[in-house]
């Protein structure tokens, strides 16, 4: 067994014993005794745990993640740094925690942690500016009672302060945490579980081959909660957080090449590169912290019928990568979907990558969630539309992608027929409306009527053929 080695709060770790499936909060709370770290809902949802994790970026620097450790597993900070609210202030309070103070951003103090940890990461990572940069810092964080104006009031007075420079620091850093993790495959065992975490996808694919009823996790946003909400024993897993050729972005030809384990963070500016609409709709998507841990490979490999961004990457026409051993394969994306539950992935075959086109001059693209709330909200519907028109103006291609409609991500068949060949006007888009009937019989749950889904999908696609002639459809734009 080789423990799992990290650093805590600047000192080194060693931990044995413990269960591969132990969370870092509860760890850090009763292992540590660092009760700074809250537990809220304990599922990633209102970042009461918020910690600050550090990682070699594989340059010779620091990549900083503000990250939920209710869901985060204890061996994920294997060859990591792992910082909590009590270091903020071993010199005294940190710049964010005094602009906390003189702002009276703190009530109750539940949340306070949290949201000090979100801020003071975004701090070190350059991202606060305006004050929707800040609204958008802490979009993965929930308070209770103090009001959203103070907290927001602190972070943008931070806004203006420099970070310190830590490149020096960073560098020493990196080489320490590379030294912590030494090389090849990291392999821990204990209580009735194994937790392997393998560097490169060829150790993947043995390790896969060889434990194909394993449990593939990277940020843990969905499989923490399988232990937190469904007490699920998972006797082993397998980490592709650290897989460095599956944490690649690569372009050629026109083709955007995004690896499994490339968080949604991290493919945030490559999207809205794709398409703004794109990024519009990944900045909706979950919370900052989610975003910093979830990967694009997993939120298609676990098959959500609601995931956000499965719709919009099958209505680009997007191409799914899948390896198995030594053999190799790649599908459409909209195939990879047969049915609630099931997807076209045999046993010991892990995704890795999608490969997404660029719309393509003559082609106009749209990506529309709709959702309760603006931001960290699970959608109702996800309604995605490439149109391909010719010199006359009449459909030659229509992919319309949704989400929330079916049991997977569905294109919907009859309402492209409907377009084809005809002007994308009110009469085709009212017909198209109607054929969304055939093509779904979406269900009735606590997020939305079958109805309503319904009738928001063909609204959707009104919207789009308003946005294409230049109406306006956004308040905003009425001002």
């Amino acid at each position: 067994m080789t423990a799992i080695r990290f650093l805590l709060n600047g000192e080194e770790r060693h931990v044995e014993g413990m269960a591969p499936t132990t969370t870092v909060l509860n760890h850090l709370r009763y292992g540590e005794r660092l009760t700074g770290t809250k537990e809220g809902c304990a599922e990633g949802d209102c970042g009461a745990c918020t910690v600050l994790v550090s990682e070699p970026d594989g340059a010779g620097g620091i990549r900083r993640r503000a990250m939920n450790s209710c869901i985060l597993f204890l061996p994920a900070l294997h060859g990591r740094a792992v910082e909590t609210v009590e270091h903020l202030a071993r010199d005294g309070l940190n710049p964010l925690q005094e602009a906390m103070v003189r702002h009276h951003a703190s009530q109750c103090g539940f949340c306070t942690p949290g949201f000090v940890m979100q801020l003071h990461t975004a701090w070190l990572n350059g991202v606060l500016g305006d004050r929707q940069s800040v609204k958008d810092a802490v979009s993965g964080n929930l308070c209770r009672c103090t009001g959203y104006g103070p907290i927001v009031d602190a972070g943008a007075e931070l806004a203006g302060v420099t970070p310190p420079d830590t490149a020096q620091d960073d560098a020493a850093l990196a080489a320490r945490l590379d030294a912590l993790r030494g090389p090849g495959v990291h392999a821990y065992r204990a209580a009735g579980g194994a937790w392997y975490g393998p560097r490169d996808s060829d150790d993947l694919a043995d390790l896969y081959a060889a434990n194909p009823d394993a449990i593939l996790v990277a940020g843990a946003t969905d499989v923490g909660l399988w232990v937190t909400k469904q007490r699920r024993h998972l006797p082993v897993l397998i980490d592709v957080s650290q897989v460095w050729d599956l944490a690649m972005i690569e372009e050629a030809a026109g083709r955007v090449y995004l690896g499994a384990a490339v968080t949604h963070g991290q493919a945030l500016a490559t999207l809205t590169d794709i398409h703004p609409a794109l990024g519009a709709m990944m900045r909706r998507f979950a919370g900052y912290q989610v975003r910093s841990a979830g990967t694009i490979g997993g939120n298609i490999a676990n098959g959500s019928p609601i995931g956000d961004l499965p719709p919009a990457l099958i209505a680009l026409g997007a191409r799914l990568h899948l390896r198995r051993g030594d053999e190799a394969r790649s599908i459409a994306l909209e195939d990879f979907f047969l049915e609630y539950g099931r997807q076209d992935r045999q046993k010991g075959e892990f995704v890795a990558a999608v490969e997404v086109p660029r719309p393509a001059d003559d082609e106009d693209f749209a990506v529309y969630k709709i959702s309760k709330r603006m931001d960290s909200d699970i959608s109702a519907v996800l309604a995605a539309f490439l149109l391909k028109r010719g010199a006359d103006g009449c459909v030659v291609e229509a992919r319309l992608a949704y989400g929330g409609m079916a049991g997977t991500p569905k294109r919907a068949r009859a309402a492209e027929a409907a377009l084809l060949g005809r002007p994308f006007d009110e009469a085709a888009v009212a017909e198209a409306q109607r054929a969304l009937a055939e093509d779904f019989s979406p269900l009735t749950d606590m997020r939305a009527s079958a109805a309503y889904r319904l009738e928001v999908a063909g609204n959707c696609l009104e919207r789009f053929r308003l946005e294409l002639e230049g109406a306006p459809t956004r308040l905003s734009e009425l001002a």
